[in-house]
């Protein structure tokens, strides 16, 4: 049923409706055309169904941008467990979750052993990346040397740059648990080089920063990767627990079996 429409409520609903015809193309002759012949229910009844129509399809694109960042599983920040978690003095816990990091194109270095959350933590904040529709892709290293070797042997490593080069976050998940040739830390390099001053990072690593080395096998390498990162970055320690552990069915077994 509609409700009768006071002057001014009438005056902001075609505000509205405007901008919102501009998104479907509408002319502007055409949407003056609506509103000098359009009756006041016809016009609340299309102002419904249009403001109805843009939250499908923003949930829609939304949903496209979550399926085309390639993280691993859904995770939800509500499930998130921050007791563990120790901020560093440059970075509120605020500013990494409402995301304030990517719009100042800074970069967080996510550490912590094994099972303390670093991949669950870096798929919530992409995840939320995704719904404020930043452009987002989620790579173990592994999965990116791969990418980047193939692009390379198959002659199309510029294209493959480029569409790396064009996100707002890359999140580089599991940094330490391969090892790089020269070559393809060469690569790795370039994104990172790349991504310097012009998107975010979110690395996951369970290394300290003296033993990156060992990955690219090159400590020069090593170090001119640590460089571009650090300079914008902020070290989020997730802490010394191993909750895929501790939460597992497993945990009262395996206790008694070490006893």
């Amino acid at each position: 049923m509609m409700s009768y429409l006071k002057a001014d409520e009438k005056m902001i609903m075609m505000d509205r409706m405007k901008e919102n015809l501009k998104k479907f193309y509408f002319s502007n002759g055409g949407i003056a055309d609506l509103f000098g012949t359009a009756s006041n229910s016809t016009l609340q009844y299309l102002d419904g169904f249009l403001m109805r129509e843009l939250e499908r399809r923003d949930e829609t694109r939304k949903s496209r941008i979550i399926r085309s960042a390639g993280f691993p599983t859904i995770k939800s920040l509500d499930d998130y467990c921050f007791k563990e978690v120790k901020m560093p003095p440059t970075l509120s816990l605020e500013s990494m979750t409402d995301l304030s990091f990517i719009k100042d194109r800074h970069s967080l270095i996510m550490y912590g052993i094994c099972g303390s959350g670093k991949t669950m933590l870096s798929i919530c904040r992409g995840m939320k990346a995704c719904s404020q529709g930043y452009k987002v892709k989620f790579h173990t290293l592994g999965q990116l040397a791969m990418r980047l070797s193939k692009a390379r042997a198959d002659g199309k490593l510029e294209s493959c740059l480029n569409d790396l080069r064009n996100l707002d976050l890359l999140i580089i998940d599991e940094w330490g648990y391969c090892q790089l040739d020269k070559e393809t830390a060469g690569l790795v390099f370039q994104v990172v080089a790349d991504s310097y001053e012009r998107k975010s990072l979110i690395v996951t690593t369970n290394l300290p920063f003296s033993e990156w080395g060992k990955i690219v096998s090159d400590e020069q390498l090593a170090a001119a990767i640590i460089d571009r990162i650090v300079h914008y970055g902020h070290l989020v320690d997730t802490g010394k627990v191993d909750w895929r552990l501790k939460q597992s069915p497993m945990n009262t077994q395996m206790t008694e079996i070490r006893m």
